[in-house]
């Protein structure tokens, strides 16, 4: 397994080993003690996972959870093809503002970590796209915000050749600049507390 720091802080693509022969294959996507030796933390404990099925054009995001309580997240893509994306929301991060991206599918499996406060958003590049979550916290449909994917101050790659196909709410979210105005987004200190109580939950201390 191969673990690599994306542009946000703290946020990694991990790929892991396939094993394939003339009847398939398996992989691991999920392992935690290879994550905690090369970034020096551990995951999560897993509190809640699911997944969503899109159509291609289905863009979902950019979706964050209120902090606190504020979740970690592990994605990735068993069928199908998607553009994820990652943008640091932390006020007071290094790279708040900052954005990185990641084309995930079954092929190279291909997973992404996100730590508290770091918003996630994605694009379904294929038809029966199907994007699996897990979850640091259980899921609380109140709890769950977002930023407009659309945003021109955080410039997301979005794919010029697709047909956008968003919900009512994502539709409806505020700007990057809005949402600090109202006092929604989470501050770094705090998310990095959180994320340490969850390596704590975990039974490792961070940067061991």
């Amino acid at each position: 397994m191969q673990v690599r720091q994306l542009a946000v802080r703290d946020t990694y693509v991990i790929t892991p080993k396939v094993f394939r022969d003339d009847r398939g294959l398996v992989v691991s996507h999920y392992r935690e003690e290879p994550f905690a030796t090369v970034t020096g933390r551990p995951l999560f404990p897993v509190a809640h996972a699911s997944h969503s099925e899109s159509c291609r054009g289905t863009v979902r995001g950019i979706h964050f959870t209120a902090t606190p309580p504020g979740t970690a997240k592990y994605v990735y893509c068993p069928r199908g093809r998607t553009l994820d994306m990652v943008v640091d929301l932390r006020l007071g991060s290094p790279t708040f503002g900052t954005w990185d991206s990641v084309v995930i599918d079954p092929v190279d499996f291909e997973a992404l970590y996100l730590p508290v406060g770091v918003g996630h958003a994605c694009v379904a590049l294929e038809d029966d796209t199907i994007v699996t979550y897990m979850w640091s916290g259980d899921y609380v449909a109140e709890q769950e915000l977002a930023i407009d994917i659309f945003d021109p101050a955080i410039g997301l790659p979005i794919p010029d050749d697709i047909e956008p196909l968003l919900s009512g709410r994502d539709r409806g979210a505020p700007t990057l600049a809005e949402a600090e105005a109202r006092g929604l987004l989470p501050r770094y200190e705090e998310c990095q507390k959180l994320d340490e109580a969850l390596a704590s939950a975990w039974g490792r201390p961070t940067g061991t």
